[in-house]
Parts: C-alpha cells; structure tokens; sequence
C-alpha cells in the first residue's frame, strides 16, 4: 500500500468526526486522539517488530511479550480499582496463560519457533485475556456488591470466603467468556478474522488461512477460559479482610 493511499483512509476519521460535530456528540476529541495515538502506536510497534525480527534474539523476544503483558495487566486492573495487589494477580494469570499456551504450540509444533509467529500470536492471546480480565473485574465487583446480603448471610452461618463466593466466581466466570463464546459461534459467518484476512490479502491459500484462524480461534478460547479461572481463584480473597468482613470496593454506597 501507497503512503498515499494509506492517507485517504483519513476520509473514514474525518466523516466520523464530521457526524459526530452534526450530531452534537462530542466524540471528535477522542476520534482525533484515537487516530494519532493509533497511528503512532503501530508504525513505532512496526519498528521495534523489524528490528528484533533481524536481530533474532531471544532477550528482545522475552522482553516484548513481558512488556505486552505488563500492559494488559495494567489496563485490566483499572477495572479492579479498591483491590489491593489486583495487578499482580492479573499479571500472574495472563503470564501462566502465556507460557502454558505457548509451551504447547511450540512443543506440538504448530507454529515455528521464531519470533515472526510468536509474537503476533502472544499479541493476539494476551489481548484476549486482558478483555476477559477487564470484564471478569468489571462483573465481580458488580455480582459482590449487589450480592453483600447474601454473602454476609453465608458467612455469619460458618461459611469460608471461598463457599461464601463461589456462586458469584462461578457466574464472573461464565460472564467473561461470553464474546469469547459467542465469536467462536460466528466466526467464518458474520466476520472473516484479522489474521485469515491478512494472510488472505497478502496471497496466502485460503484453506491454509483458515487452518491458521481455527488455531488462533482455539488458542483465544483457551486462553480466555484459563485467565478467569486463574483469575476466580487469585482474586477472590481481596473482597473479604483477613477476619472475613466484606471490604467496601470503589462504587460501593
């Protein structure tokens, strides 16, 4: 593509932010914001990509997916604000959903051990498990909160934190794999995915693009139903006080 066909792609944030002045929505700030950060965030993330695809080392290979990691779980843990040490946590879980997910790629041998695929395929499960993170955070602050009578009930009868929880982690957990589920049912239908496409676009067979999808789709479902699970047994003890008294979270009346 052409610098200056990349350039009338502007034409699509212009008309965005026209019918956003139109409509009195006051969404062109953010539009314009959007754009720049975008923009510079991928052709500076295109950079680094060719610099450590030619160096071929492995210290720049560990030290990109740490970074990434680093700032999913800084992203996801906005949601858990009033949760002491909930970065960490996040942190632990999307790292040991990394390695595990990786771990058998690579030993099954089915992608190259080579930073060309390991690095856009850890970007892509690391994001799914940040947006599974944001929205595991987002529902049990919400399922406690609405749920502090029930629980103070359970625990006044005998009951640990984890009993007195469980049914609250077992909906957060069900609730944050719901787009992950949901795509999974439409994808081919109602979207072509991002990396079919691509390959696609760029020449590939399609039949061996599609081969690669449904490993990015299995490997996204995987890695979505390891981080809330991870994440239901790491978290759940920062909503109660070491003598069991439910915390007031950020939100909380």
């Amino acid at each position: 593509m052409s610098l200056f066909s990349l350039s009338c792609t502007l034409v699509f944030v212009l008309a965005s932010m026209v019918i956003s002045v139109w409509q009195k929505l006051g969404l062109e700030k953010d539009i314009a914001i959007g754009t720049i950060r975008s923009a510079v965030q991928l052709l500076a993330v295109g950079y680094v990509l060719q610099f450590i695809f030619q160096a071929d080392q492995p210290v720049y290979l560990v030290i990109i997916i740490s970074f990434m990691i680093a700032v999913a779980s800084w992203n996801a843990s906005k949601r858990g604000k009033g949760m002491k040490g909930i970065f960490w946590r996040i942190a632990v879980a999307i790292s040991a959903m990394e390695l595990l997910m990786m771990g058998i790629l690579l030993s099954l041998g089915m992608i190259s051990p080579t930073p060309q695929y390991i690095i856009p395929i850890s970007g892509m499960t690391i994001g799914s498990a940040m947006i599974v993170s944001g929205l595991f955070m987002n529902q049990i602050k919400r399922e406690f909160q609405a749920s502090r009578g029930e629980i103070e009930t359970l625990l006044s009868l005998g009951a640990t934190a984890k009993q007195a929880i469980q049914d609250i982690r077992r909906r957060t957990v069900k609730f944050s794999m719901i787009p992950t589920i949901d795509g999974m049912k439409t994808v081919g239908i109602v979207q072509l995915p991002g990396m079919m496409t691509g390959m696609i676009v760029a020449g590939a067979d399609p039949v061996e693009a599609v081969r690669y999808q449904i490993l990015i789709v299995f490997s996204f479902t995987g890695a979505a139903a390891m981080t809330s699970m991870l994440l239901s047994v790491l978290c759940y003890k920062l909503l109660f006080t070491n003598d069991l008294r439910m915390k007031q979270l950020d939100g909380d009346s």
